[in-house]
């Protein structure tokens, strides 16, 4: 009975504290949306906690407002998309034959790609190569630069080895070659840390910023996030000068940041869920097993 009561205390510790963590990564968010639905008035004077004060959809009609934003989000889009199936293809590509004793240089290459994890060419080198290769205001800017995470190959290559060779012996038995090996058996297997790789680059892209702000001046290819803070800064000269802006009416800064924070928030939050089945499996086996 002791050992019992000791187990129920246990779990209702843990519950507690996991149900403690939970509120205090919910409290920001809550702030934050409570900031984007406020008032002007409310926000000057801080009277905004987690619930909205003086209810306005203000904020959001200004950052709808501009014309370009409904073809920036569609462009965001299908930029994500062709990404993500990018990156995804130079990952898979890049981690199966690593995984392949029978290749030579394994360990080279392997240590090679390991050394571009810690050491880059830097900024200005990187910039250079951009517009070297004549990929200023291109869309492929965006992506190329950053088309392989080195992390990502290593949790894929990882699930990829941890697969029973068996099964490849048996389809190399049955006539299958490599590629129909890697597409027939090896990529139906990994759709859980498949999954998961691809949730982790269409988050990066959607979330980038940088790269966009030193590739991108064609305001045709600005991303979301770019997009987001032209606005933002439009509407804080829009508040130096005292006067109306192609924006609309001000702002406080506060609310157009917590909405703009809101607008690109949201869809990953749509999309995660569908993939949240994967994500705990692809991600605890391609980081425990090998």
């Amino acid at each position: 009975m002791s050992r019992k009561k000791r187990v129920n205390f246990t779990d209702i510790s843990i519950v507690l504290f996991i149900t403690a963590v939970s509120i205090t990564c919910l409290i920001p968010f809550l702030y934050m949306i409570s900031l984007s639905f406020s008032s002007n008035e409310a926000i000057i004077s801080q009277k905004v906690t987690l619930w909205p004060v003086g209810f306005t959809l203000e904020t959001y009609k200004t950052i709808l407002s501009d014309v370009e934003m409904i073809y920036t989000l569609g462009y965001t889009i299908v930029l994500t998309i062709v990404y993500t199936l990018v990156c995804m293809f130079l990952t898979i590509c890049a981690a199966y034959p690593l995984t392949k004793q029978r290749l030579k240089g394994r360990s080279f290459i392997l240590t090679v790609l390991v050394f571009t994890m810690y050491f880059s060419g830097g900024l200005i080198p990187s910039y250079m190569l951009v517009k070297n290769l004549d990929l200023m205001n291109s869309m492929w800017s965006l992506i190329l630069p950053g088309a392989m995470s080195v992390f990502n190959l290593i949790i894929l290559k990882t699930f990829f080895a941890s697969l029973p060779e068996s099964l490849e012996e048996s389809a190399s038995i049955d006539g299958c070659n490599e590629l129909g090996i890697l597409v027939r058996i090896v990529l139906p297997l990994s759709l859980p840390s498949i999954a998961t790789l691809s949730l982790f680059y269409a988050v990066d892209r959607w979330n980038g910023f940088q790269d966009a702000l030193f590739y991108i001046t064609n305001k045709n290819l600005y991303p979301m996030q770019l997009k987001l803070y032209q606005i933002i800064t439009a509407n804080q000269q829009l508040d130096a000068q005292q006067g109306e802006g192609s924006i609309g009416a001000y702002i406080v800064p506060e609310s157009l940041k917590a909405a703009s924070v809101m607008f690109a928030t949201v869809p990953i939050l749509v999309v995660y869920p569908k993939l949240q089945k994967y994500f705990v499996d692809g991600v605890m086996t391609g980081a425990i097993k090998g």
